[in-house]
């Protein structure tokens, strides 16, 4: 089993919900010929019809329209689940940042680096004294 990092890059398309997306991408690299149980977010940036983010401590999603731009995109992914939080930035300059909710969709691209993490597994455990799924890292 190969233990160095390996890179993988998503062009996502206008209207891609970026959760959605690398979900289904997780989701797929699980059951690949090599598969993928951990990866991480290296770099992303593009653009967002609309943003959907739910803030520290919030119970849901804040809606944010756009076109904003997608300034970083930070997480870890898995067979259990994903874990992100972005950073957009409106027409003005203003900057919001929180965990990644559906509803975060492409306006003209999205352009995310991945760092494959073969050593690795990483899983989602409910954790009691959060209330959340928590990240379980492994070494494979």
């Amino acid at each position: 089993m190969a233990t160095e990092l390996r890179v993988e890059v998503l062009r996502l398309a206008p209207g891609d919900d970026l959760r959605t997306a690398l979900q289904r991408w997780a989701d797929q690299a699980a059951h690949a010929a090599e598969p993928v149980h951990a990866a991480c977010v290296l770099s992303a940036v593009g653009s967002l019809t609309r943003a959907m983010l739910r803030y520290a401590d919030a119970p849901t999603g804040t809606r944010i329209d756009g076109p904003l731009e997608l300034l970083g995109l930070a997480g870890t992914l898995g067979p259990g689940g994903l874990h992100l939080h972005a950073s957009v930035a409106d027409a003005k300059g203003q900057v919001l940042g929180g965990h990644v909710m559906p509803g975060c969709n492409v306006r003209t691209t999205a352009e995310i680096v991945l760092g494959l993490l073969p050593a690795h597994q990483f899983d989602r455990v409910a954790d009691p004294a959060t209330g959340y799924l928590e990240l379980l890292a492994q070494r494979r």
